[in-house]
């Protein structure tokens, strides 16, 4: 008897694969386009981007390809390719401790000190004065008036500093036609650092408050409604309600101000270190500028750069795993 072969019936489309599989292919499809509709919506704005990009990429990414020189005896008539390579001889300057570098680590740290106890809660008090106060006008015409110091240049500033305090400025002038004795608080050794810190605290302090403003306006008022309630006083609200609400800012900026731990203001120590001497003056930032750029000593000068931006690099890192254990979010999530 003769068998016959029937033909499989065809399968309805999608028969055989699981739901599972059908979801994940509707939500990447879904995904895909979601990014394209947000692309076509906002590429005025990306392309605006694009400008400060290739500036980034171009002054800051593209010259980290120098740092080779750090393991070269750099030549500049010779060029970077040409140049000897010396592995890590440059950096026993380092290792050995030359005393000109150690004179600018410390120089360096204790600036970097000063101005992480002195200037950096300073605009923290700053916003906290501006906020309490009751008239708005009053507000904006302060806020006006600190932001300013910010948008002049160091060239401006230590003018200005010198025509005050310096041998012929104004307080010199006065002490003078008084019969009080003079003294050059520009060119003392003893009083530079002192002189650092209060140049940054004039010039920045102002407009480092606008972060700490904003996050205090986003501070819910019925916080402080509800402490007066309960009895608490001004100091209680400011340490219960305020400092909280400024919390992840404080920490945020924190950890960002450790990345340049050891660059504290070049321009505006060069400015300025004629009169003092290096001993005084001597940072990280002017010892790379002095060694490398004046003193030719280019491979050097690098391996000092590039240990310190790995130095800074690894405090970030360290600072914002810290901040995830105490449950903030640092920088950056985990």
């Amino acid at each position: 008897m003769a068998t016959t072969h029937s033909k499989p019936a065809p399968r309805p489309p999608g028969a055989g694969t699981s739901p599972e599989g059908t979801a994940n292919a509707g939500g990447a499809t879904a995904t895909r386009s979601a990014r394209r509709a947000a692309l076509r919506r906002d590429r005025v704005l990306l392309l605006l981007g694009v400008p400060g990009i290739a500036l980034l990429l171009l002054f800051h990414y593209v010259p980290l390809l120098g740092n080779v020189i750090a393991f070269k005896d750099y030549q500049p008539y010779l060029g970077i390719q040409d140049s000897p390579w010396t592995g890590l001889r440059n950096f026993a300057v380092i290792v050995n401790g030359d005393p000109q570098f150690l004179n600018a680590l410390e120089n360096t740290l204790v600036i970097t000190v000063l101005q992480v106890v002195i200037i950096f809660p300073a605009p923290i008090a700053l916003a906290l004065l501006l906020n309490s106060l009751l008239s708005e006008r009053l507000k904006r015409v302060v806020q006006s008036v600190l932001y300013l110091p910010h948008f002049l240049s160091w060239v401006v500033v230590v003018a200005i500093f010198q025509q005050l305090l310096g041998d012929a400025g104004l307080l010199n002038t006065f002490l003078h036609q008084h019969d009080l004795g003079t003294v050059n608080l520009i060119g003392e050794p003893r009083y530079f650092k002192s002189l650092l810190v209060s140049q940054v605290m004039w010039k920045d302090t102002g407009w480092a408050t606008i972060l700490f403003l904003a996050a205090l306006s986003r501070i819910d008022t019925t916080l402080y409604e509800a402490s007066a309630v309960d009895g608490a006083s001004r100091m209680r609200q400011l340490w219960h309600v305020t400092l909280p609400g400024l919390r992840s800012i404080i920490v945020l900026l924190l950890i960002l101000r450790l990345g340049d731990v050891l660059s504290v203001g070049f321009e505006q120590i060069v400015l300025q270190q004629a009169p003092v001497g290096a001993d005084a003056s001597e940072v990280l930032d002017t010892y790379v500028y002095n060694n490398g750029v004046l003193g030719g000593s280019w491979g050097v000068s690098t391996a000092v750069g590039l240990v310190k931006g790995l130095v800074g690099v690894g405090l970030v890192l360290g600072a914002n795993k810290l901040a995830h254990r105490f449950g903030e979010r640092g920088i950056y999530q985990k």
